[in-house]
Parts: structure tokens; sequence; C-alpha cells
């Protein structure tokens, strides 16, 4: 269970455990089974090739059991943990018994590892031992404590799923080393910033799992001790104290982690002041800075606060201006995504509300699959909406997906992620069900009114809108509330088999409906949901898509690539509105998916110089070419071409 929010005050609603929730069938089974045949297994190549990531090697080294000198990452060891999360999952989900008695040895090595004193950092360790300079907690850019806070998630995540204490234990000395530190901090005022704060949620976690309230204590001295850092950055959001955040900015996967690890906080204390600022800089990302594929932190590289003279800081993957989301240059960190589901998903254990997971699927089904290939071997680290066929400049990252990437930490988080996937199927309250992400699943649910069974979802849900639910070993028949979220982007649809069936309206967008089931062992309720395809567009403010518009079809974004039409150039075609659009059955490396198919228009660009920064308007009129078009997630897994998801639109009287 990725957040064991059952005995949390301040939790509205508690995850099923993900032991108990499986995907049957559709886009996420296809994407579960690839991550733990394909992305698990490379994944564990990487991080034991001492050539590659070193990694493991680290630990051998720290543990005695190799010699030599710290190479790698710094942020290696959270990775790892990471990974370890993922392993852990998929091992137990497929009852995979040589990957489960290796999870085991890894623990033991990273036992054998750590420092009497519970410290546990790689590279520290080994710098220590020889003397090289390296000490502990001397550059906040090491990543000491955000290795230990993914530590701490995954020996939780460990305990939940196989009952065992090795690595919690492990955790708790490490925690207790982290105690004396913050009372060394508070003693001395010298504090100093924690840079990707996974440790709220990770200490959060520990107190979850093992009811210890030093835990808690220790988050809540973690988040209160950031207002006391002295010459604090906006790329680490603690150049103002914590309850001054209007405004969502900085370094976005920093951002994004410590939203996720407040919102934990405020599931289990009361704080009004924290719940206003998180509410505020939701506000500002939903409203002002997310791509339409839930992508987060718009720049490579962006001044903060805006680039004002006098009080000027360069700020790495940053949220930038309001509405100012660049598509060629799009950062977009996965991890960035990532850390918005953690985000979107406490928020919703907070006050259920259906743009919370609106939010989260969007994030989900767009960027974070797009980052991975379809075979679950190549990964992107950022997430661009638009790859031209050359740059006259160069970017940080390749602009297609690589096996290995020296900033390693988004693999292994979406790795994690994609494991844990089912946890965002359901969650409960009382004697009420809410559905999450939709897809083709089984999960056994216990009630408090001692209604148990297993709720079968049956739907190709995100390429079709009719979800129905049924029941099956139904151990306790009592009511149920099934609550049933219409996602905002539906226009339409209906529900049927409740016993007053109804059609949906506008006004149902966004919203849960609460349908009582008296009678839950002859459950059949279906929800049909209006997949129509829809052109989206933006604010005018977002300079870089005025004119222009996006394809979108349910809560999949669509998007263009050159193999998909015969125009030279994807900046040719321009939307027809009057357009028709044939939804089709197509597969890319064996990965069934619904492509669109119609015809768009495309002008004649002929005497048109693409090198020229001005030249005359010459129009030569346009004529009508087949385009395919297939769901963002799926691009770059063929011929490497240019791809879009924005178009400029023809408009007609």
């Amino acid at each position: 269970m990725l957040t064991d929010t059952t005995r949390s005050p301040y939790a509205k609603v508690h995850a099923l455990d993900g032991m108990k929730v499986k995907w049957t069938g559709g886009l996420w089974k296809e994407r579960f089974d690839t991550c733990a045949n394909s992305t698990v297994p490379q994944l564990k190549h990487m991080f034991d090739s001492k050539d590659i990531s070193h990694v493991v090697e680290n630990f051998k080294i720290c543990a005695g059991d190799a010699e030599g000198d710290f190479d790698g990452t710094v942020f290696g060891d959270g990775d790892f943990y990471k990974w370890m999360e993922s392993a852990i999952y998929t091992a137990y989900q497929t009852d995979n018994q040589l990957l489960k008695k290796e999870i085991e040895n890894y623990i033991d090595l990273i036992g054998r590892a750590q420092q009497p004193d519970g410290y546990l950092s790689t590279k520290q360790i080994i710098g220590e031992r020889t003397g090289n300079g390296v000490s502990r907690m001397g550059d906040i850019n090491d990543f000491e404590v955000y290795n230990f806070g993914h530590m701490f998630t995954a020996a939780c995540v460990h305990k939940r799923i196989t009952g065992k204490d090795n690595f919690l234990a492990i955790a708790a000395k490490t925690a207790d080393y982290l105690e004396h530190l913050y009372e060394e901090a508070e003693r001395t005022g010298e504090v100093q910033t924690a840079v990707c704060p996974s440790h709220y949620m990770g200490l959060v976690e520990m107190y979850r799992t093992t009811g210890d309230k030093r835990y808690l204590k220790l988050a809540r001295q973690a988040i209160a001790l950031r207002d006391s850092v002295k010459n604090g950055m906006d790329d680490n959001q603690d150049k103002i104290t914590l309850k001054q955040h209007e405004k969502i900015l900085g370094h976005a996967v920093r951002a994004n982690y410590l939203y996720a690890g407040v919102a934990d906080l405020c599931l289990e204390e009361e704080d009004p002041d924290y719940m206003e600022v998180l509410h505020k800089v939701w506000r500002s990302l939903v409203d002002k800075k997310l791509y339409i594929t839930g992508g987060c932190g718009a720049l490579y590289n962006g001044a903060s606060p805006y680039g004002y003279f006098f009080d000027h800081q360069l700020v790495h993957q940053a949220y930038g201006y309001e509405y100012q989301l660049p598509n060629i240059t799009a950062y977009n960190e996965t991890c960035a995504s990532l850390g918005g589901v953690f985000w979107a998903y406490r928020m919703f254990q907070l006050e259920p509300k259906a743009e919370y997971f609106d939010i989260l699927e969007r994030m989900m089904l767009n960027t974070n699959l797009a980052a991975l290939s379809l075979d679950g071997k190549r990964f992107f680290y950022e997430n661009m909406l638009r790859r031209a066929k050359k740059l006259d400049y160069k970017l940080i990252w390749p602009l297609t997906r690589s096996e290995y990437i020296l900033s390693y930490c988004c693999p292994p988080n979406l790795a994690r992620t994609i494991a844990q996937s089912s946890e965002y199927a359901y969650l409960t309250s009382d004697n009420s069900v809410w559905t999450g992400m939709y897809g083709a699943s089984e999960a056994q649910v216990k009630l408090e009114n001692g209604g148990e069974f297993t709720l079968v979802q049956s739907t190709d849900y995100p390429f079709d809108g009719t979800i129905r639910f049924t029941t099956k070993d139904v151990k306790v028949n009592a009511p149920v509330h099934l609550r049933l979220r219409v996602p905002g982007w539906s226009a339409g649809g209906s529900i049927k088999g409740t016993g007053a069936d109804r059609e949906l309206t506008k006004e149902d967008a966004g919203t849960y409906l609460d349908i009582l089931v008296e009678d839950p062992q002859n459950m059949d309720v279906q929800l049909s949901l209006d997949m129509k395809v829809r052109y989206t567009v933006a604010n005018n403010m977002v300079e870089e898509t005025v004119g222009q518009a996006a394809i979108e079809r349910g809560p999949l974004v669509y998007c263009c690539e050159s193999v998909d039409t015969h125009a030279a150039d994807l900046d040719d075609v321009y939307l027809d509105l009057n357009a028709e659009f044939t939804p089709v059955e197509f597969e890319i490396q064996g990965r069934r998916m619904m492509a669109l198919e119609t015809e768009e228009y495309t002008i004649d660009r002929s005497e048109f110089d693409r090198n020229a920064l001005y030249q005359p308007l010459k129009y030569h009129g346009m004529s009508r070419k087949h385009v395919r078009l297939i769901p963002y997630y799926a691009w770059d897994n063929r011929d490497y071409g240019e791809m879009r998801i924005w178009f400029p639109v023809v408009y007609t009287v």
C-alpha cells in the first residue's frame, strides 16, 4: 500500500491494499506486464552493472564486499530504493520467487553498508573511509536526505507486502540518525536545505507503518525547519517561509515532492494554513502552468522570480511564468509529473474531488506513459510536445529515448509508479467505493458495514468509454455506495443498471455520482462516457499555441508523427474543424491502441524558404491529405521523425 491512511484522522478516503487490486486486461494490464517482464529486469541490470551505474557496487564497497572508489550519481542510492519498490510490487504480484530472494539479498547488502549510527549514503561513507574530502551533509546537492526518504518509502512498502521487519529496521536506524540531525539543527539554528524532499512522504509513511509518533514529529519538524534556511532559493522553494507560498515556482520536481509531503502531514494533523497553501499552489499549477499532457516544469532553465533584475536566480527545470509553455523545448521532467501524481493522490484523500483524479489520470496516461518506450526498455528524461526534424541548438537531453541516462532518477521512479498503478483504481470510505483511474481490474473489497466482495471492472478504457461493474465471490452481501467519477472532459453518456437509469449531462462532468447498490451480489452497473473526438485550445496567453488546437479523445492526448501523414513537413498540416475522425485499432511494436484517421488540410508551400527568418507571404492553396493520429504515449517507437500535438486551425465561414 502506497499510503496507508486507514488510521489518518483527516483522510476522507483510503486506498485499497495494492496486493488486492489487479489489472486484468487492457492498457494498464499490458503496461504492468511490460514493467514486470521488461522494465524491472532492465533496471536491475543497469543498477547491478559496475560499468554502467555503479550503484550496487557502491553498496558493496561500503559493506566491505568490494574495493574501490565511489562512482555514479549522488542520488543513485535513492534511485535504487525506487527500483526496489518496483521489484517488490512486481515480484509479489507475479509470485516471482527468484526476484523475491534477490530483494532479500539486496536488503542484507544495504544493512551491511549502513553505519553503526544509522547513517547510510554511499558517497559519504566511501569518502570518509578513503579520506578524499567528502563528508556528511557538506553539500546540499549530494542528495543524502533524498536518499533517506526513498529508503523509508521502500522499507514501508516491503513491510506491508511481506510482513518482514528487516528493511524497516534499517530505515528506522537511519530515521534515528535524522532525528539527532534535526535536534542539532534546532539547537544551533544552522539549517540546510534538503533538496527534493522525498523524506517528508517517507517519514509520514514510517509513522503510518510503525505507529511510532516520533516519525510524525520528525516529518513536522523537517517541514518546519525549512523556514529557518538561511539564504534560501526559489530553486528549492525555501526563499520564503512555506506559509507564504502562493504560486508554484522553482524546480518542478522539488516543488511537487514538497507539496505532496505537506499534504501527507495534513492527512495526519490539522493545519488550515498549510491547507490554504496547498490550494493556492495547486490552482497555480492547474490553472496556469500545466501542460495539456500533464507535464510539469516547462523550462530547461528559468529565472525566478520571473527575471526581476534586482532579484534574479537561475532555476533548473523550472516552473516559469504563468502560461509559459513552450513545446519544442518543453522540459517536463518525468519525475515532476510523477511527483504531480503523488501530490494529486494525497489531495484526493484529503478531499475526494474528481479534479484530482482527472489530473492524476492525465499525467499517468499521457506524460508518464510517454516517458517509457512500448517495449519498456528506453526512457525520456524530459517530455517535449513537439519534435522538429533538426534544431539549430543543442538541448540537454536526447530527442529520442535512451536505455541509460546519466541522471537516472526517472526510470526507477516510473517503474515503481507503473508497478503500483492498480493502487490508483479504487479508494474506500465507510461503505463507499470510489473509482479512481479506470481500467479492467478486480479488487477485493471489505467495507465498514461488513460487506465483502470482489469488484470486477470490465472495460477497454481509455480507448472505449463503456465501463461495467459487477461482483463475484461475495462473502457478505451488504449495501455499497459505488461512487463513479465522471471526468471533466465528459460531455455526455449514461448510467444503467442502478434501478434509476439516467443520462449524463454537462453538469455531471468533473463530479462523483453516488450509486447506491442495495444488493451487491447482483450488481451490474454500466457507466458509458461519450468519447467523441474534441478539439482543445489553450488560453491565448500561451503564445506558442495561439491559433492552434490539440486533438483529444477521452483522457488521451493525440499526436501526429511524420510517418502518419503524406505531408512534406508537419508544419504544413492544418486542422479542418469539419473533418470526421474514424477510430481504428492500430498496433505499434505489437501493442494495441486506438488511432484516429482523418483527412486534414495541407498547405502548398512551394517557393517557401524553410530556413529564412522572414520572407514575403505567398499562398498557393490547400489540399486534403490522409492523417493518422496516435496516443501521445505511443510516440517515438517507430522511425525517427517529427511529432506535433498542436496544429494551426483553418476557420471557415
